[in-house]
């Protein structure tokens, strides 16, 4: 009997101490995984927040966290300090970063809109339904923007544009990333008898989509909707930006 009592006691000795020694390694390889990541403390939201919420009601939301340097925007804020007054300018969702851009002035709070960055210029198309993740677009998010078209010549006329392209008009390309959205408009269903601008019906459920950018990639966008078609793809704090190939028939196929 008392041997059994001593087994058990040392079992359980055996179990806290592992337990320990785990929580110890874990922690460990938190802080290696950081090591020669360049660390930085940022403010990351942790529950949703309403657009409007004043900052002076933030600090419930928000708990500093230790991100890799290369996942940090350039605006992301470390402290509140400096934006008494402001506001959130749309929905903040868990797991985010707080960027300065999502902070304005009260007076410049409109809904359904978000401001644009200093230096940028805004842009708007027509999409439907499904070149815009089904409507759930909405002011604030960012996005991947791809733009299909159809060279008229067979060989290749840019230098990004793989040689195997030769015969092969059709094409897709990942144009611009980490672009923001500052509104999103739904447009009138098509009616008998109604038509827009061009002549064609517009299909229920499209809207209008507004892009803040730089005038170059605005006239990206305008080319694409003049002459192409464009497709959206919805960013996260997770998303990675990369430099993928121009999509041909042999990038699909095989």
């Amino acid at each position: 009997m008392k041997s059994r009592l001593i087994g058990g006691v040392a079992a359980l000795l055996l179990a806290v101490v592992g337990t320990a020694l785990l929580v110890i390694y874990v922690k460990g390889a938190d802080a290696r995984a950081l090591q020669g990541a360049e660390p930085v403390e940022v403010l990351v939201v942790q529950e949703r927040v309403p657009a409007g919420t004043p900052v002076s009601e933030l600090n419930e939301f928000l708990q500093a966290e230790a991100i890799p340097k290369s996942a940090v925007p350039g605006d992301s804020l470390t402290t509140l300090d400096g934006q008494d007054g402001k506001i959130t300018a749309a929905d903040l969702m868990p797991g985010e970063q707080l960027l300065a851009a999502r902070l304005i002035a009260p007076e410049q709070f409109s809904p359904g809109t978000v401001p644009v960055p200093e230096g940028l210029d805004e842009v708007t198309v027509l999409l439907a339904p499904e070149r815009m993740l089904a409507g759930r677009l909405k002011a604030g998010d960012f996005v991947g923007l791809y733009i299909s078209g159809e060279l008229t010549e067979e060989a290749p006329v840019f230098d990004r544009l793989p040689a195997e392209m030769t015969g092969f008009k059709q094409h897709t390309n990942l144009n611009l990333q980490n672009v923001l959205v500052t509104a999103v408009q739904q447009a009138a269903p098509a009616t008998e008898g109604s038509e827009n601008g061009e002549g064609v019906p517009m299909p229920n459920g499209s809207a209008f989509v507004t892009f803040a950018l730089n005038d170059m990639n605005a006239g990206r966008v305008i080319f694409g909707a003049e002459f192409g078609t464009i497709w959206l793809t919805k960013e996260t704090d997770t998303s990675e930006e990369g430099n993928p190939p121009v999509i041909t028939i042999p990038e699909v196929v095989k």
